[in-house]
C-alpha cells in the first residue's frame, strides 16, 4: 500500500471549488522515475483517484488544488506565499524542543479502526470524470457558458 497525501481543508473553503491535481510519485529512494501529473479534476474524483492507484502500488499521491493563475502578478503572488509558508515552517522547526512540537501528530494509540476507512474509495468512471472536467470547465476565469 502507497501513501496518499493532501491539504486537510475546512468544509467551507474556497479551495475547494478549484481544479485538483494528482501528482505520483516512487514512495522510496530505492525506485527512481519521473513522477507523472494527472488531471485537473475535481476535489473528490482526484481522492478517490489517488486511493485507487495507492492501494495496490508503493506510490506515493499528492492531492493538491491547481491555481488558475490569471496574470504574472498572481503567479508572483502565489510563489511568494509558498516562500513565505516554507519559511515560516523552518522557523517552527528552528523552534520545536529537543523531542519536537507534537501538536500536529495524531496519537496513533487514540486512533480506532472505526476511524479508518474499509478501503479506498471507488475510483469515479469515465462518464464521472468527463462532467467533472465540463463543471471545472464552466468555473475557470473567463469560461463562458
Amino acid at each position: 500500500m502507497g501513501a496518499l497525501v493532501t491539504l486537510d481543508l475546512p468544509d467551507d473553503s474556497p479551495m475547494l471549488d478549484l481544479p485538483w491535481i494528482i501528482t505520483f510519485g516512487p514512495l522510496g529512494d530505492v525506485d527512481e522515475w519521473e513522477p507523472v501529473v494527472c488531471g485537473p479534476y475535481e476535489r473528490p474524483h482526484a481522492l478517490a483517484l489517488a486511493e485507487a492507484v495507492v492501494a495496490e502500488e508503493q506510490f506515493i499521491a499528492v492531492v493538491e488544488p491547481l491555481v488558475p493563475a490569471v496574470s504574472v502578478e498572481q503567479i508572483r503572488g502565489e510563489i511568494a506565499a509558498a516562500q513565505l509558508a516554507a519559511e515560516d515552517e523552518a522557523v517552527e522547526v528552528d523552534q520545536a524542543d529537543l523531542y519536537g512540537d507534537f501538536e500536529d501528530v495524531v496519537d496513533e494509540e487514540l486512533v480506532t479502526e472505526a476511524d479508518q476507512p474499509a478501503g479506498p474509495l471507488p475510483a469515479p468512471s469515465e462518464a464521472e470524470l468527463r462532467a467533472g472536467f465540463r463543471r471545472l470547465a464552466a468555473r475557470l476565469p473567463g469560461a463562458t457558458t
